[in-house]
This record gives structure tokens, C-alpha cells and sequence, in this order.
């Protein structure tokens, strides 16, 4: 259920109509080839969180088993990345809300999403926790809107035969091109990205060698049904070029497309389904984003001063400020396709320095063949470049100056060091 709160969300309501105009109907496999990535990344972080159940995920992993810089540098992609999918979920949260009350979108996008992001950040200051109970209840309520979407949309698909699923290889936007099939599995990736929340919360789970690593097959095996089902449904009943999300459609695609289904309700259903998920996910991610600021100041890869805690010594207060204006900085980007391109490429990058701490696991300590990782590191990194151009070069910038911080927050760790020793 932890994985599937994590999970179960933007990827599922938004950006399975990103890739679409990428490849068409071979987004179905599409996803498919995201979830054997995925899996693959998985089993590697279910073997590192087994042998070192601390919270944390890669950062942790990447200084026990890599080098603290890259352990730096899976926290910076991780902070990154999870930005971006956070203003996402936002963007994503705006545009159902807008759409099911009739407003234009594309005015009221920005300023409601920041208004979100803003109103959750004051909730999560106040000492708001997201319990088990209430992410059990935004599982339930997000799996319910998705059957009654496929149910309502499979008679069309089924009367339609396969007539909207061909040609397979058929971009509503571009030219067919592997590169633009590979590019949509890097976007459904991110999909499925939110399993890692399950090791980073080693330290609290029960028997994390049986229990890590059932957890997140079981997540990633369910997810990938759910998203090839929806998949199915809305571009086999309706095509994909009413599927596929672009710039003259509300960012509102399951709604959109539930609409023209023959039943009444079903827009609604939906609707509220997604805005629970997504504000859900936000809240989620501005949580466990300020515990990796605030873990990050602890360690002086950050400044100190994130590591503050509020009086009652609950909340990383300022840590909590720093995420809020990172999202709220990519939302002013008021495209949830870039974001969520950021994100693809920036996670991948984390990935595969998640495998490639696992290639380091001994041999007592491995759970499974490094096979595995080696299958998870190189599709990660071949993944993250098949990302649109500006965006892996604004990530890769962004790495760059990752390590350059790196390096100075290093040098004034020691300087604060040798001075509290008196040298």
C-alpha cells in the first residue's frame, strides 16, 4: 500500500497521454519496457535496502558501497527529481480541478498550482503527517476511479477491435522512431519511480530482506497492470490521437477522455479520484523530500541551517521552505510535460547510481544475480538520453554544479572542523 500511494498518481492520470504523442499505441508496450526497467532497479534497491535497511534510499547506499560524492550526487538527482515530479502532481492536481469546474486552464494553471503547493507546505509545518490509514484510504479511493474508468471505456474497446491500435508504431506528433519509443518508456519510468519510497523507509520495515523485496514486486507488478489496462481502454475505445496529451488540450486527460464515454458519472468519478492521488503524492513528496534536505544538512552536504528542527523538535522547518520553493519555482514553468521530462532524466541518472552500488554488494550479500543491475544500469543510463536534448543538457548542467557545491560544501566542513578543534 506504501509503494502504491507512492506510485499511483500523476504517472497514471497524466503522463501515460505525454507519451502517446511520442509512439501512439506502442505506449502499451511502452509501459511494459518501463516496468522490466523498473523491476530491474527494484531488485537492486530491494538488495542494498535489505543489507543496509537504513532511510535514506541512494544517498545512503551510494556512501557505504560508491564514493560520498556520488552518494552527494544520488541525493542532488533524487532532490531533483522529486522536485519536478512534485510540481507535476501540482500541475497535474490544477488541471482536473479547473477542468471539472469549467475554468479556462491554461490562465489559472500556474496560480492554482502554486496556491496548492503553498497550502499543503503550511499543512506540513503545522505537523501534518501522512499516516498508513489515510494513504490506505487514497489507494483505495485511486484504484476504485481507475476500474470504473476501465470498465466504463472497455466495451468501446472491445467493439472497436483493433482498429484504433494500428498502425503500432503511430505518433500523433511526430515522426515513428525508436528514439521516440524509447523516449516514451523514459516517461513512463517515472511512472513507476515511487517503489523506492518502500527502501527508504528501511529502518521501520519488519524482516526487510523477505519483506522489501515481495513489497516491491508486488507494487510494480499491480502498477503495470493498472497502466496497461488504462492505456488500453483509453486509446482502443477513442484512438490515440484523442488519448495523447499537447498544448491545445486541458491537462486533464482521464477526465477528457471518460467524458465520451456512453455512461453518466464517470467524469466526476474521475476526476475526484486523480485530485486525491495527486495531492496525495505532493503531500508525500514534500515530506520526504525535506527529510533528504534535512539528512543532507546533517552531513554538511547542505548547509547546516536545513538541519534545524521547529521548537516542538518535529518538523525540519526551513528544510521544509527549501522544497516548497523548489516546486514552487518548476511550477512557475506552467508546462507539466517539461517537469515531468526534468524528472525522467534526472531519476534515471538516480537509478543508475542505485545499480551501480549494487554491482558492489559482495557475494554473501547479494540477493540475486548482478545480471540484474548491469540490465538496470545500462537501460538507465541509455534511457536518460533519449530524453529531448535541452532537458538532458539543463540535467547534466545541473549535475555538474551538484559536484562543484560538492566540493566547496566539503572544503568548508573542514575548515568549520579544524577550527572547533582549535588548528
Amino acid at each position: 500500500m506504501l509503494g502504491l500511494g507512492s506510485i499511483l498518481g500523476t504517472g497514471v492520470f497524466v503522463s501515460i497521454s505525454f507519451a502517446i504523442p511520442m509512439t501512439g499505441p506502442a505506449t502499451i508496450l511502452a509501459i511494459a519496457v518501463a516496468a522490466a526497467v523498473a523491476t530491474c532497479n527494484g531488485l537492486s534497491s530491494a538488495q542494498l535496502a535489505a543489507n543496509h535497511a537504513v532511510s535514506g534510499g541512494t544517498y545512503e547506499y551510494g556512501y557505504r558501497w560508491l564514493r560520498p560524492e556520488l552518494g552527494f550526487l544520488a541525493g542532488w538527482m533524487f532532490l531533483c527529481a522529486k522536485s519536478a515530479s512534485a510540481a507535476t502532481a501540482a500541475l497535474g492536481f490544477s488541471g482536473y480541478a479547473l477542468h471539472s469546474a469549467g475554468l479556462d486552464v491554461f490562465t489559472y494553471l500556474t496560480p492554482v498550482s502554486l496556491i496548492t503547493v503553498v497550502a499543503l507546505t503550511i499543512l506540513v509545518l503545522s505537523g501534518l503527517r501522512r499516516s498508513n490509514r489515510a494513504n490506505s484510504i487514497i489507494v483505495c479511493m485511486t484504484l476504485t476511479a481507475l476500474l470504473i474508468f476501465v470498465l466504463a471505456g472497455l466495451p468501446a474497446a472491445i467493439r472497436s477491435g483493433m482498429q484504433h491500435l494500428k498502425p503500432f508504431f503511430n505518433p500523433t506528433s511526430e515522426p515513428a522512431t525508436w528514439f521516440g519509443f524509447f523516449e516514451a518508456s523514459a516517461f513512463m519510468f517515472v511512472a513507476y519511480t515511487g517503489y523506492g519510497r518502500i527502501a527508504t523507509m528501511g529502518e521501520e520495515i519488519r524482516n526487510p530482506q523477505k519483506n522489501i523485496p515481495r513489497a516491491m514486486i508486488g507494487t510494480l507488478t499491480v502498477s503495470m497492470l493498472i497502466y496497461t489496462s488504462v492505456a488500453y481502454v483509453g486509446i482502443a475505445s477513442l484512438g490515440a490521437d484523442q488519448f495523447g496529451l499537447d498544448h491545445s488540450k486541458p491537462v486533464a486527460p482521464l477526465e477528457r477522455v471518460a467524458g465520451q464515454f456512453s455512461q453518466r458519472g464517470i467524469q466526476g468519478v474521475v476526476c475526484v479520484g486523480a485530485m486525491t492521488a495527486m495531492i496525495g503524492v505532493l503531500l508525500n513528496l514534500i515530506l520526504g523530500l525535506s527529510r533528504v534536505v534535512l539528512a543532507m544538512g546533517r552531513r554538511g552536504d547542505l548547509p547546516p541551517v536545513l538541519a534545524k528542527l521547529n521548537r516542538q523538535g518535529t518538523t525540519p522547518y526551513l528544510a521544509v521552505i527549501l522544497v516548497a520553493i523548489l516546486i514552487g519555482g518548476l511550477v512557475f514553468v506552467g508546462d507539466p510535460k517539461t517537469t515531468w521530462s526534468f524528472s525522467a532524466f534526472t531519476v534515471l541518472i538516480y537509478y543508475s547510481l542505485t545499480n551501480a552500488a549494487a554491482l558492489r554488494l559482495s557475494k554473501a550479500e547479494r540477493l540475486y544475480s548482478p545480471i540484474v543491475s548491469w540490465i538496470g544500469l545500462l537501460a538507465c543510463l541509455f534511457l536518460a538520453f533519449c530524453i529531448e536534448t535541452k532537458i538532458w543538457l539543463l540535467g547534466s548542467a545541473l549535475l555538474l554544479l551538484g559536484l562543484l557545491w560538492h566540493a566547496v560544501a566539503k572544503r568548508l566542513t573542514r575548515r568549520r572542523s579544524a577550527k572547533d578543534m582549535g588548528v
